[in-house]
């Protein structure tokens, strides 16, 4: 059969036409640490700026995420609230090659709902005069062990231990303390706090030298369909827009002073 030259420039046109619906397609599944839920819309849609790639975020702890991602799940990138987990899946080969970046240095503070609760120097921590006092699960989120550093740190680890109700992950602990069933809660400084100002309440940024720092890796999982999707994306974390975001949201993109 021959083709004559308009069915092959029609052919041409379709052709065009799928390759460009096929990049539009084209879409990344990212696991995200629950800390980072706020910073990561602000990212997404950023990045939704200047790309078609359709974005699908799963927000939870980096404990549960990372068993889910063992399990099989089907994500392209992981980005966790710490080193450790994307460093085991490393060891199990279940990740790119090379693709690990520290993504931001996350922030910890004392945070209550009110807003005359905690002073410039935490007083209320030290006086025991508060109920609850929420902390995210250290067995599960990085900032759960880095609140535990801070209690050690200043010596009430045993004195607070009492009044301690721990979540899930970091998302819940910030619902504790919004919610006012519990009087005050270490939180991820991203979640009360953007571009400078305090969203409610009242708080104490808890100084990095009580604390083992908290740096937050990422990497592009082996099983992913996008590698490419993924690295580009991974590169836009990096970008001066994107660095610009993090530290909105009082992530550091290095070692806090």
């Amino acid at each position: 059969m021959v083709i004559k030259p308009l069915q092959m420039r029609y052919l041409a046109v379709l052709f065009t036409l799928c390759f460009i619906n096929s990049i539009k397609a084209e879409s990344l599944t990212i696991a995200v640490a629950s800390n980072f839920n706020l910073a990561m819309q602000h990212l997404v849609d950023a990045y939704k700026q200047t790309n078609d790639t359709e974005l699908r975020v799963s927000y939870g702890s980096s404990g549960k995420l990372y068993a889910q991602i063992v399990n099989g799940a089907p994500f392209d990138i992981f980005l966790s609230a710490d080193q450790h987990k994307p460093q085991t899946l490393i060891d199990q080969q279940l990740t790119e090659p090379n693709s690990r970046l520290t993504y931001a240095y996350g922030a910890l503070a004392l945070w209550s709902a009110s807003a005359d609760a905690i002073d410039a120097n935490a007083n209320i921590l030290f006086s025991g005069q508060y109920n609850k006092l929420a902390l995210a699960n250290p067995k599960l989120a990085p900032y759960g062990l880095a609140t535990l550093d801070t209690l050690e740190s200043l010596g009430l680890l045993d004195a607070s231990r009492s009044h301690w109700v721990q979540g899930e992950n970091i998302s819940q602990t910030y619902q504790f303390v919004a919610t006012k069933n519990a009087d005050i809660g270490f939180v991820a400084l991203s979640q009360i706090k953007y571009q400078g100002k305090l969203s409610n309440g009242s708080a104490w940024i808890v100084p990095s030298a009580l604390h083992r720092p908290i740096k937050q890796d990422g990497v592009v999982l082996a099983r992913s369909n996008n590698k490419e999707g993924a690295s580009h994306f991974m590169r836009f974390l990096q970008s001066p827009e994107a660095l610009s975001i993090l530290r909105d949201f009082g992530y550091q993109q290095g070692p806090a002073s």
